[in-house]
């Protein structure tokens, strides 16, 4: 069981060691979810995410003959940075079982801090199969990601902070993976604060702590692949479960499209990387997902920014294709000189910048004398593309498609 107590003891313990992130207050997004907005920058902690406070807490209590013989854990990744970082700063052997779909930037982070990495498995749950043979095998202390009781009151260390750093709040939004954050931020936050609501917010190929609160036990899950790595977590905690149906008001969840614009409004508007996990709390804030929030002041927990940057270009990209500030259109022209000079004047006249052209003269239905060109193009807006679309067509080329079909 754990107690307040040992949430106060744990902040004594890693005060030295960790980052009293900000707790900001964002004008964008107060404005755009219609409440009093503030961001926990949990992302800003030297790992790259707010794991580093369980693992230490965990870590710093160990006996010298623990310490003597290192410590095992399986992890998606930031968990895996923080008792990397946490084993280091103690000076002990670390080992990493991580799933092999983990991305590379979390992967290399990780071997950086020190750990010896072993990739196995295709889910979290199958990389911690492997570890606990690991721990058996070689005698290593285990360090779980979050259904551990001293993990479990590290991460309610945020709770403490939050509470002191903002006036008056009436709900924090914490993401949900295996439930070790939300439940020790419940437990630090509702000591003293117990008409605060805690909402938890998961991916939705993998709702394991929603379904599991509905069922009333824990809910084994299929494994899903989701770009909130960090939370794909198919099985919660024996520990995390019972605290989570206490004091967790609700559970809500939101798609990959939604997880993808909360990244990109995070990076654009304020200025902040977030991961797919750190980012759900945002999206479900931007898609209105609890309604009984508005107007009151309200905490989003940004858990995390270790986020591998090829999938970082692609959610740009789709945003900015989303957005319609890029955009496609494909066209038919007759094969002759001058046709994309045409296509190049009709563009720029309509203030379009052309950032990349194709030109197939073997395209299905193209006649002989025809030539398919698919334009991408710098625009300003679904707006925007429509006109230039009719200014085409206004001009006799056949649009053949667009990315506003």
């Amino acid at each position: 069981m754990i107690a307040f107590a040992d949430i106060r003891e744990a902040q004594d313990r890693i005060r030295d060691f960790i980052y009293k992130t900000p707790c900001a207050h964002s004008e964008t997004l107060s404005h755009l979810t219609g409440c009093n907005l503030y961001l926990k920058l949990e992302n800003l902690q030297m790992t790259g995410s707010f794991k580093e406070r369980g693992s230490l807490n965990k870590i710093l209590q160990l006996n010298k003959q623990q310490k003597a013989v290192g410590v095992i854990t399986a992890s998606a990744g930031n968990h895996a940075q923080g008792v990397a970082h946490a084993a280091g700063l103690c000076g002990i052997r670390a080992v990493i079982v991580m799933p092999e779909t983990t991305p590379l930037a979390k992967i290399q982070g990780t071997s950086q801090l020190g750990a010896e990495i072993e990739l196995y498995g295709s889910s979290y749950d199958e990389a911690y199969e492997k570890a606990c043979e690991l721990q058996q095998c070689h005698g290593y202390t285990f360090i779980h990601a979050f259904d551990d009781p001293a993990v479990i009151a590290g991460q309610g260390t945020i709770g403490l902070e939050l509470v002191e750093q903002v006036p008056d709040i009436d709900a924090v939004v914490v993401p949900v993976g295996g439930g070790g954050l939300i439940s020790g931020i419940a437990l630090a936050v509702k000591e003293s604060h117990p008409d605060i609501d805690i909402i938890g917010v998961e991916a939705e190929r993998l709702p394991a702590m929603q379904q599991s609160v509905t069922s009333g036990r824990v809910i084994p899950l299929r494994t899903a692949n989701t770009i909130a790595d960090g939370i794909s977590v198919a099985r919660v905690g024996e520990h995390t479960l019972p605290i989570v149906s206490k004091l967790v008001s609700q559970i809500v969840t939101v798609s990959e499209e939604e997880i993808a614009a909360a990244i990109m409004t995070l990076l654009e508007r304020e200025k902040s990387l977030a991961e797919g996990a750190g980012a759900v709390g945002v999206a479900a804030m931007l898609q209105h997902r609890m309604s009984s929030l508005k107007g009151k002041t309200v905490v989003v927990v940004v858990s995390g920014g270790n986020i591998d940057m090829t999938l970082l270009a692609r959610i740009i990209d789709r945003g900015l294709e989303n957005d319609g500030r890029v955009s496609y259109v494909t066209v038919v022209v007759p094969d002759k000189p001058g046709s994309i000079a045409i296509l190049a004047t009709l563009a720029a006249r309509h203030g379009a910048n052309i950032l990349h052209i194709t030109q197939n003269r073997h395209a299905s239905e193209v006649g002989l004398e025809e030539s398919e060109v698919e334009l991408t193009l710098e625009t300003k807006g679904h707006n925007h593309v429509n006109e230039i679309i009719a200014e085409l067509k206004k001009n006799g080329i056949s649009v053949k498609s667009n990315n506003l079909d």
